[in-house]
């Protein structure tokens, strides 16, 4: 990426910049913010983070939706999630100009995502995607077992996985809280993926033999052996591994995988058209 963005810049182009909205103090939010900030810098970006107050309303945080939308030094922003209830995710969320819409969450983007041709695809599944061809993992024929229905990743994974073609053509099957007897389809995965959101929720029984397992999940869960109290847990336990044939780690594996392809697609909201699709 910082190749691609000096070579852009060269060309004569505007540098890119990301912009990160973040509202309360969510602690992993503020944590991911400061990952995505230094990233940004560190492949020649420029970057903003606004910081709003817990107690910000609706109409304030549409107001600066509204200037980052008008803001040619911003390629591309988000507003980070989750934010306090207060505030209607969806009317937010659907006020982003969709080709500033580095998250790929605009009924726009996500259209064009269920409709095969993904623009701005989201960068979580982007990431487990991209993580799984740099392995040599294929897809094709493949039967995925995804575990959350969310927006952000278990939404649009399913769909990338349905594309035709190279990452794609796989059988999917979606599993989320109120699935019944979630092992039953966990354990027919060549491929799981968990993203739930509920520490060690996986075991190593709900896995079949030499599957490739993807964990999504970063929670804090208390930890009295540790110094500072705490560590950060994935979706599924540690025990995984003993039959798993390929697993990513937690922290460490998705998250980096995130941030790489959100700022990808900060330089493919830079080729776009300055003006709104819609």
């Amino acid at each position: 990426m910082a190749q691609e963005v000096k070579e852009w810049i060269a060309a004569g182009n505007q540098q890119p910049g990301l912009a990160v909205v973040l509202v309360g103090d969510d602690p992993a939010s503020d944590t991911y913010v400061r990952g995505k900030e230094r990233a940004t810098v560190e492949v020649g970006m420029h970057s903003e983070t606004r910081r709003l107050p817990a107690n910000t309303s609706q109409e304030q945080l549409l107001d600066v939706v509204k200037e980052l939308n008008e803001d040619d030094r911003i390629t591309g922003f988000l507003v980070q999630l989750p934010i306090p209830d207060q505030i209607d995710v969806d009317t937010v969320l659907h006020s982003i100009d969709p080709n500033k819409d580095v998250d790929g969450i605009h009924p726009f983007n996500m259209g064009l995502l269920l409709g095969g041709t993904p623009r701005l695809a989201p960068a979580t599944p982007s990431g487990i995607l991209r993580l799984l061809a740099e392995e040599g993992v294929e897809t094709g024929g493949k039967h995925v077992v995804i575990c959350g229905r969310s927006n952000i990743v278990g939404r649009p994974l399913a769909a990338l996985l349905l594309k035709r073609g190279e990452g794609g053509d796989a059988t999917v099957t979606v599993c989320h809280s109120r699935t019944k007897d979630l092992g039953y389809y966990t354990r027919q995965a060549d491929i799981l993926v968990a993203a739930m959101g509920v520490p060690e929720l996986i075991t190593k029984e709900m896995v079949k033999p030499g599957a490739v397992v993807i964990d999504v999940g970063t929670v804090r869960v208390d930890d009295p052996t540790r110094e500072r109290g705490w560590r950060l847990a994935g979706d599924m336990k540690l025990d995984v591994r003993d039959v798993a044939s390929m697993r990513t780690p937690v922290p460490g594996g998705v998250g980096p995988m995130t941030i790489a392809m959100l700022l990808k697609n900060v330089m493919a909201a830079a080729r776009l058209t300055p003006n709104s699709p819609i």
